[in-house]
């Protein structure tokens, strides 16, 4: 995949924005809504391309529906965070 720059991407920019601003999970519409994106999957993995750690879980929620949150992943010891 070619990733975009998250210096030069606005997109990726307002998807970590949005992370960061959250301080925890925010589901893919919570994304849609607060960074004004559509795939946020693949902002997810660009962000990550970019070195961006971030944590994903799917949950099942009533009615069966399966639903991804995400959240920035705090860097272990020896890695380093942007």
């Amino acid at each position: 995949m070619n990733s975009a720059s998250l210096e030069t991407s606005p997109r990726l920019q307002r998807t970590l924005a949005a992370l960061r601003a959250a301080g925890g999970w925010l589901t893919t519409r919570e994304i849609i809504a607060e960074a004004d994106v559509c795939a946020v999957n693949s902002c997810i993995a660009e962000l990550r391309d970019n070195g961006v750690l971030i944590e994903s879980k799917q949950e099942t929620w009533s009615g069966g529906r399966r639903v991804w949150s995400y959240r920035l992943r705090l860097p272990a010891q020896g890695e380093l965070a942007l």
